[in-house]
């Protein structure tokens, strides 16, 4: 359905046609609407705009005032439906999205490149950073959309979230550890061990849900990046954990040995939006390739690390 003609574009049509009955039939509209809009703008504008004639009408001298002024509005209403249809198909716009590191290693990634290859003219934009960032972020309307995590049990308040997969917990030994070729862990088993951690306290760190039950790692070195931390690990300097997003760029020489979930439990990852607004067509379209790759990655078999 073709959009409504405003005020500005049915004076420009009378304008050129110098009849409100042939505007009419050029615009789909009958006389007496084209007579009553054109009355509209002449009340809003305070002036008469068209002489009547008996055979059709011309233009004032105020009309003539108006006519470039017109066609500017034209101009950029034309110029503003464009854009809106764009946004609306997918050919044009900007989607603006956030994410933890782990879901960067491979979900945000490939759902990106699949995005891609359907709305090439989509401009993504990709922030970094933490779970508390985005938070915030989709809250004063930075973000259109963000990969989120928290530890089972854990509430996230403020977006609304859309539950993606329950990522597992990996411990990283080097491939020459005793517990290498274990089938699972047990957190106590390490209490000896030292860890590469990015912080000193471990209630920062991806060990958080298992302090309650009174184990305490022993913090060796600090390393932020996940291969800086692998290389830590590779070198024989300590253990870590690593999430199940992150699992797939693990190093050949390093062994991943999933964690009891008595010890961690999966940690909940999800999509959030900025509560009460609406989708953008590319925030909805973005979330159902993002739900099919989540799909992928939680059904990706793990015994193969």
């Amino acid at each position: 359905m073709p959009a409504p003609h405003s005020l500005y574009e049915v004076f420009l049509r009378v304008a050129q046609d110098g009849s409100f009955t042939a505007a009419a039939r050029t615009l789909g509209y009958t006389q007496s609407a084209v007579s009553r809009q054109i009355q509209t703008l002449e009340e809003e504008w305070g002036t008469a705009l068209f002489d009547r004639l008996p055979r059709g009408v011309r233009l004032t001298e105020a009309g003539r005032a108006l006519l470039p002024h017109a066609e500017g509005m034209r101009d950029r209403l034309r110029a503003a439906r464009a854009e809106l249809d764009a946004l609306r198909t997918l050919d044009g716009g900007t989607l603006r999205i956030g994410a933890f590191a782990a879901a960067n290693a491979s979900l945000v990634p490939r759902t990106m490149a699949a995005f891609r290859d359907r709305h090439p003219a989509v401009t993504v934009v990709h922030t970094e950073g933490p779970t508390a960032k985005h938070v915030g972020l989709l809250a004063e309307g930075g973000l259109d959309l963000a990969l989120l995590s928290t530890p089972a049990g854990v509430p996230l308040s403020g977006p609304e979230l859309h539950h993606l997969l329950d990522e597992p917990m990996y411990l990283a030994l080097p491939r020459t550890h005793r517990y290498a070729d274990r089938p699972a862990l047990r957190l106590a088993e390490l209490a000896d061990e030292d860890w590469i951690e990015g912080t000193v306290r471990p209630e920062q760190t991806l060990l958080a849900p298992a302090l309650a039950s009174g184990f305490r790692p022993r913090v060796a070195f600090r390393a932020n990046d996940w291969t800086a931390k692998q290389g830590f690990v590779a070198a024989g300097l300590g253990i870590t954990v690593l999430p199940g997003l992150a699992a797939g760029a693990v190093r050949p020489d390093i062994a991943l040995v999933p964690v009891d979930r008595a010890d961690l439990p999966h940690r909940k990852v999800y999509a959030g939006t900025p509560r009460g607004l609406g989708h953008s067509p590319a925030v909805g379209a973005f979330l159902a390739l993002l739900r099919t790759t989540a799909k992928e990655a939680g059904n990706a078999p793990r015994h193969l690390f």
